[in-house]
């Protein structure tokens, strides 16, 4: 039987973000893989955000290279980069309030199916968007309020919302912006068992300031300080790493 895993879906090489005379990101590398949940976790500044808009495309690289498939797309525009497959959520949600929850959906999948043309014909014509947007839904644990005006959606289904939309782009690797973030537990509970699924078909990349939500879900955990990596490894390494517990863990994290 072949254990040998399986090649990094994404690969991004000594990424460096510099703002005049700031250095945001400075050499940031890291693989994203099928299968696996890489969680990136630091301070505010530390640089988690820079590097996410730099591998979705918001941000130019100042240097280094981001090759998806064995392809350098660092130069690629970010709508070139979604639709070879890279798909993200945003720290503050970017849904349509006054529209359906399906409707959310569909338009995103029709959006991402270079048909413009067609993004207002009869939601109920669209043989290619709606079981797109009926299958995103059912993965996201929607389904049920389907109907509903998405504004009207507690904050954690809101927040399941954007995952469905960004999966209804047909994405490979998912680029999550603290999809956690003012939920409360049971909410907590169901964005983690939606993560656990999604990682089965996709390459995650995880920013989350929720550390018992982090050390649950991530297989590889990358800590940032002041926009360097200090540390990369494996979540029970990084738990009991003296550096990590110095910069950012604390006490209660430690052994």
């Amino acid at each position: 039987m072949n254990t040998a895993p399986r090649p990094a879906l994404l690969q991004a090489q000594a990424l460096t973000r510099r703002f005049g005379g700031l250095t945001a990101v400075n050499r940031v590398s890291l693989a994203l893989h099928v299968g696996q949940l890489h969680a990136v976790i630091g301070t505010n500044g530390a640089g988690k955000s820079t590097l996410i808009n730099m591998i979705s495309g918001e941000l130019p690289v100042s240097e280094g290279t981001i090759a998806l498939d064995g392809q350098d797309i660092t130069r690629l525009p970010q709508f070139r980069r979604a639709r070879a497959g890279i798909g993200r959520s945003y720290q503050r949600t970017t849904i349509f309030p006054q529209f359906s929850v399906l409707e959310n959906c569909r338009l995103t999948a029709q959006a991402a199916s270079q048909q413009p043309w067609r993004l207002f014909q009869d939601a109920q014509h669209c043989r290619h968007s709606m079981p797109i947007a009926h299958e995103v839904l059912q993965v996201a644990g929607l389904s049920h309020v389907a109907q509903r005006p998405a504004g009207s959606l507690s904050h954690g289904q809101k927040r399941q919302l954007e995952i469905a939309m960004c999966l209804a782009t047909r994405p490979r690797v998912l680029l999550l912006d603290e999809p956690l973030a003012g939920m409360g537990a049971e909410e907590s509970e169901r964005m983690l068992s939606l993560l656990e699924h999604l990682k089965q078909d996709h390459a995650i990349l995880l920013v989350e300031h929720d550390m018992d939500a982090v050390f649950r879900v991530a297989d590889i955990i990358t800590v940032m300080v002041n926009g360097e990596v200090i540390a990369s490894d494996l979540p029970e390494r990084i738990r009991s790493n003296k550096d990590v517990q110095v910069a950012y863990l604390g006490e209660e994290h430690a052994h």
